[in-house]
């Protein structure tokens, strides 16, 4: 797989997993959010997703693309995943609510269509 097709895998298992809580909490208050552990614990797992896939991404690819903030991405995965004690849920729900929307936007037109299947 080139460089190319592996940084366009990546960045479909972010949408991919950005998709999914924007699914999640659709339709969902703080309050609710914050009284399911179920919740919490998918949204947190799809993050963790995000960031891995994002540091994957090559540096070039990261180069060209500062509108994405790779860094703070694979941060809040850090966080996440290493320091989950430490995770504010009211700063997460505020990521859900502001950032994961935003990322579907600047992600969408940056992955490329698939194949087309031979006939």
């Amino acid at each position: 797989m080139s460089p190319e097709e592996r940084d366009a895998a990546y960045l479909w298992d972010m949408l991919a997993a950005a998709r999914k809580i924007v699914a999640f909490a659709r339709g969902v208050t703080y309050d609710q959010y914050s009284a399911n552990d179920m919740m919490k614990d998918a949204v947190e797992r799809n993050l963790s997703v995000i960031g891995e896939a994002a540091r994957h991404v090559s540096p070039s690819y990261q180069a060209a693309h500062p509108e994405i903030p790779f860094g703070r991405i694979i941060g809040l995965r850090n966080i996440v995943v290493h320091e989950y004690g430490k995770v504010d849920h009211e700063e997460v729900w505020g990521i859900v609510a502001e950032h994961i929307p935003a990322l579907i936007k600047q992600l969408e037109p940056l992955i490329p269509p698939p194949p087309e299947e031979p006939e």
